[in-house]
Parts: C-alpha cells; structure tokens; sequence
C-alpha cells in the first residue's frame, strides 16, 4: 500500500493513501463524499483501457487515509493533494473530480495554478458557491445543511442509509442502472469513515469558490446530471460554462448525483472524448 505524509497529529504522521496504476498521461481521480477512491472503478477501468495512468486517494478522514481531529477544509484538502502530486512529480495531469472532489480541483487551480495541470473535469461539481446569500440568490438555504448536520450528529448509519438512497435516486432508478449492493457497498464505506471527518465535511460544501473558478484557465469538462438531488443543477453545474471561458457542458438525462456509476458509460464516454483532444 502506498502513502504519502502530509502532517502529523501528536507526532503520529497524518498519510494519504493512493493507488498509482498504468502509463501515459496522468489523470487523477478525486472521490465525493462519503466514499473512497474506490469509488471511480467504473472510471479508472475504462481510462486504463485507453492508455492512461490513473492516480486515486483516500481524503483525510476516509478510505485507508489517516483520520485525524482537524484538516477538514479545503485548503488543508488541496494542500494534500499538492503533497500527492509534488510525491509522484506529476506534470501536464488532468484533475478529474466528482462531487466534493470538484472543490479540490477547483481550489488547487485557485491556489497553486495551473502550471502541473492540463486539463480539468468537474463531475456532480459543488462550485461556485453553494450557500444561499443575498449575493449568491441560487444557492441553498442554510437549514438545509444545518438539518444534515443534526442527522448526522442523532444517527449517522442512519443519515448514510438515507442518503444513499437520494445519491443514486434509488426510488427511480433501483433495479435498473443500480442495484441494492451498490447501496449497500457505499453504506460499508462510509460507515467505516471517521464521524468526526462525515461531520465536518458538511459545512466545507458551503465553501465560497467564486474567486477560484475566475481563475481557471485550463480546459475544462462539466458534467452533471439533471436530476442532482443531492447538489441540484441549477445550483451548481449548469451556472460554470457562464463562469469558465471555453469550459465544455454535459447534462446527463435522468442523471442522478452519482452518475459515475449509473450512468457511466455516458460519463466515460464524456470523459474519454474530452481528454483525447
């Protein structure tokens, strides 16, 4: 297993895990919330098909990677990535993100430019501002996020339960583009993730990143489904092409939020065109 230390808590080393896996350029893949790098299976599979080394990791807080009391904002989050990538020395890398991985991209841009980077992909994105303001009338109300907070803090299996179910729109499309297992796989994950890190992850979602999609200038995919329940489009997604100069849009039909998995093929597809240009 593979790991890189990106601090320490208590002089105990604070690492990451990743998996570094094929040739050619390198393309890495940032997991949502509450998953693991595992996640993008359907992803890494179809990008090693045609021919490019894939990179995942575990966030802090999830999956094999450390869990420790703080570092749950996405300064610390992109710090680590910038750790990962100085670790493998990658240049001309695509950052791909899903969900709260999005943040990541998009912040690192923000911060540390764009001098490693190609291209970027932001899937089910979170950016650019998720809160409701007087300044940002789009965004959702912050009871909303007050409310999952409390979920989380009375019974987390059971807000995990819950969520997934709305992660894959389950009531739709259950039997079809997603199974019970796949449910009951993401609940396994997540239930194995630290609460303290579950819990503090919510509120990095109302991070303002306006200021840091102004500063993109790399390629850039945006891919979302149009019935997101967990970050709804209109919220999210379909306000970034306005936002990024000659930035690429996919809507994907029916979509829900996880379209890694119920609609891959259309993502891979997506993904795949992108990257070859």
């Amino acid at each position: 297993m593979s790991y890189v230390t990106v601090g320490h808590e208590n002089a105990q080393p604070i690492e990451i895990y990743f998996e570094d896996h094929g040739s050619g350029q390198p393309v890495v893949l940032i997991h949502g919330f509450p998953l693991n790098g595992h996640s993008w299976e359907r992803q890494e599979a179809a990008l090693l098909g045609a021919g490019y080394r894939v990179i995942t990791y575990d966030r802090r807080g999830f999956g094999a990677s450390s869990q420790p009391s703080s570092g749950y904002d996405y300064d610390t989050f992109t710090a680590d990535l910038d750790a990962l990538l100085r670790h493998l020395n990658l240049e001309n890398v695509v950052l791909v993100g899903f969900s709260m991985g999005t943040g990541e991209v998009t912040r690192y841009l923000g911060k540390y430019g764009s001098a490693r980077v190609g291209k970027a992909v932001l899937i089910g994105a979170i950016p650019p501002f998720l809160l409701h303001t007087e300044d940002n009338p789009e965004g959702v109300p912050q009871s909303v996020f007050d409310g999952i907070m409390a979920a989380i803090v009375k019974d987390r299996p059971a807000y995990l339960t819950s969520f997934f179910k709305d992660f894959y729109n389950f009531d739709v499309l259950g039997g079809t583009r997603v199974s019970e297992e796949v449910l009951h796989l993401g609940f396994n994950v997540a239930a194995g993730a630290s609460a303290r890190a579950t819990l503090a992850c919510v509120p990095t979602w109302l991070t303002d990143f306006r200021a840091d999609v102004a500063q993109i200038g790399v390629p850039t995919l945006i891919i979302h489904g149009d019935a997101d329940r967990i970050l709804p489009i209109k919220a999210t997604g379909a306000r970034l092409p306005a936002l990024i100069a000659g930035s690429e849009y996919v809507v994907i039909k029916g979509g829900p939020h996880n379209i890694l998995w119920t609609f891959a093929e259309e993502v891979n597809a997506a993904l795949l065109e992108f990257l070859a240009k």
